[in-house]
This record gives C-alpha cells, structure tokens and sequence, in this order.
C-alpha cells in the first residue's frame, strides 16, 4: 500500500466505526419509519447518532439534519434558505468549496445576486472584506471554517457576528474542520453548519446540516417526512450509526490527534525550509488545520509532481480531490495573489492520525528527487 498523506480528501474508516455499522448491514435491517420492533431499532439507532453528531459541534441533535455528504449539506443550506425567502444577494468567500460555489451560481441564474468575498495573501476572510461585500439586500453569507486546500482557519465568530449585524443568516461549511479543530455550532455564531462521515474516518455518503431552529428552510427532495420534514427519503442507518460513532470518537480524540498531526506537519515544514527552500508554501503564516499543508514546486505543473510522488509510492492531491483532472490553476491559490503558473503547479499534503515521522521524511526524500531531475531536465533544455 502507498504511504496515504491525503486524508482532507478522505479518510480510512475507523475499524471501531465499522464495527458499529456491521449490525446495521446485517441483522437490524429495519426502516426507521416503521413502527414495528425491527423500525423501532432502527429509529433507536439514528436517535443515539444524531445525539452523537451534536455533540461534536456543541449543538441540540433536533439541529441535526442527515444528508448524503457535504456537498449535499452545502446545496441544502444555500437553496434551502435561498427557497423560502424573496430573491436577495448572497456574499460567498472566494475560496470555498465548489458545492457551495456551484450553489451559488444555481441561486446567480435563478434571479440571486452572487457576492466575492475577498482573501487576504494569507487566505483569510476579515470582517472588514466581508464587511465590504454586504448590500442592504444581502440575505445569505457563506464563508467555511477550514480550507480543504490550504488549511486556512477563518474567524468565523467574528464574521458571523457582521453577517448577523447586517440582517443576513450565516452559513459555514466545517466538513474539513471537524475531527481536527474544537466545534461549537453556538459559539460560532452560524445559523447553518456542514459536515461529513468520511472526513473524520466514518463512511462515505452521509453528512449532516446542523440548522438553527429559527430558520424555514424549502426541502431540497419532496415525499415523506424523513427528517422533520426537511429531507424525504428513507434514512442510511448504517451509515449513519457509522457518522455517530466516528462524531463519538472524534469528539474524545481529536485534541491528540491534533497534536499529533501538528508535529508531523512541523517536522515536514522544517525540512523543507532547510533542505528545498525554492518549494512554496501557500499560507505559512495563517492559523492552519494542523494537519495541511499546500505547496508549490516552481517548474513542475501539479498533477505531473501528483504522479511522479504516486510512481514513489506516495498518494498527495493537486488541490481538492473534486477538482480532479482539471487542468484550471486552483482557485483558492488565484484568489490569494498567486500567479497563475504557480497555481497549476500545487500539490496538497494532508496527514492523518496514523502517519509516521518515516512517512514524512519519505515524502521529503522523494520531493528532493523529484526537485533535483526537474532542475536537471530544465539546464538540459537551456
């Protein structure tokens, strides 16, 4: 098996997770709506997770909608809200996520007003730039907690505290900050908070959309009353039981795992400031996830440096895993002043809880590598 360094784009499930999901899949097959024995099970089971979901943001598990994954709780939250009020603007940071980017240009052809907020060279939102970017009629802000690809930590607290001064609801997309950080949906300040299994080692295709109880949200699928009326569809219990465990686990880990990850990052970045200096570390400045780093190897394009690593037997992401062979330069990177060459030629290292200081200098090791041929292709050239 490869040595695995890109745990934001997905994590391996925890074998204590699976362990709480295999009855689900085997013997308690019951439909949470039923209300015979085999359904009650069921529905006790989805009761214990949403329990163990809330607990991990700080918030109460009747604020706890289940989805398919993040990017599903992302479309919910801006087209949900954006469906039960009159067409507005809504303010997104220039760097979230393509689900929430995309939304927003859905919400753009449907009469809705799409707002940038800018980044700071660091990749920071401040309240003065999101500030900046409210109208009178701005109704929705979105703005996410961690960056998938840099790892930048946003004050969400500060900026939802102007969103919410300005009469707009705040939204934060937290499926990279969860499991990594400390959560807490009411310190926060957001109305509407995502999340997702496979990012804190559950399974894929479940998430969630925590959601303030003051806010009427427009159902995104129609049919039963799944979810409070709020998602039709009969419900994933075992994956949802999976999503509860892993909340459960991360809630009581994550301090560990942080500074775990914190010091294989530090090691990583003190090696590359001593041994490649010429590799560009995007965002070295700002309050990081512990466990990110994004960087540039000026020369060599992103996905070339993706597989030269991959043929060393190390799996590393050229930006978020959902921009996939694209061949755009990332636009988290653009939006922070990077040039457009040097976008394209970004690689993203995500440790996770069971990387190893061997795995990190194996990295380096290949880097170096990989660093010297490309040196010695371009003198070839000249």
């Amino acid at each position: 098996m490869p040595i695995y360094l890109d745990h934001n784009a997905t994590t391996p499930i925890d074998e204590r997770v699976l362990e709480r999901m295999l009855p689900y899949l085997r013997q308690y097959y019951g439909n949470p709506s039923s209300l015979h024995q085999p359904g009650r099970v069921a529905r006790a089971a989805l009761d214990q997770a949403r329990g163990q979901v809330a607990a991990l943001v700080n918030a109460h598990p009747s604020q706890v909608v289940f989805t398919s994954g993040g990017t599903e709780a992302n479309n919910f939250a801006l087209a949900g809200l954006a469906g039960s009020l009159p067409p507005g603007r809504l303010a997104v940071s220039a760097i979230e996520h393509s689900s929430v980017l995309g939304a927003a240009r859905a919400l753009a052809g449907q009469g809705w007003g799409v707002d940038l907020v800018a980044v700071d060279a660091q990749g920071r939102v401040t309240p003065q730039a999101l500030a900046a970017a409210l109208r009178p009629d701005t109704r929705l802000v979105s703005v996410m907690l961690a960056n998938n690809e840099t790892g930048v930590v946003q004050d969400i607290a500060a900026l939802s505290a102007a969103a919410r001064a300005a009469g707009a609801v705040m939204h934060c997309d937290a499926v990279q900050a969860a499991g990594k950080l400390g959560l807490d949906f009411l310190a926060s300040g957001a109305q509407l908070m995502s999340l997702s299994a496979h990012k804190i080692y559950g399974p894929k295709g479940v998430g969630a959309l925590i959601v303030d109880k003051s806010l009427d949200l427009r159902p995104l699928l129609y049919g039963g009353g799944h979810e409070r009326g709020l998602r039709a569809g009969t419900e994933n219990v075992a994956g949802i039981v999976g999503f509860g465990a892993a909340a459960e686990l991360a809630a009581a880990e994550w301090p560990d795992r942080r500074q775990h990850q914190l010091a294989l990052r530090a090691r990583f970045e003190a090696r590359l400031q001593a041994e490649l200096p010429e590799l560009v570390v995007a965002a070295r400045e700002a309050e990081r996830l512990p466990n990110t780093v994004m960087l540039a190897v000026p020369g060599i394009d992103g996905p070339s440096l993706l597989m030269n690593l991959d043929q060393a037997g190390i799996a590393v992401s050229s930006g978020s895993a959902c921009a996939a062979g694209s061949t755009e330069p990332s636009h988290v990177l653009v939006a922070m002043g990077f040039p457009n060459d040097l976008a394209r030629n970004a690689i993203r290292v995500s440790f996770g809880k069971r990387n190893t200081d061997a795995e990190v200098d194996a990295l380096i090791t290949a880097l170096h590598e990989i660093w010297v041929m490309t040196k010695k292709s371009a003198s070839a050239a000249w």
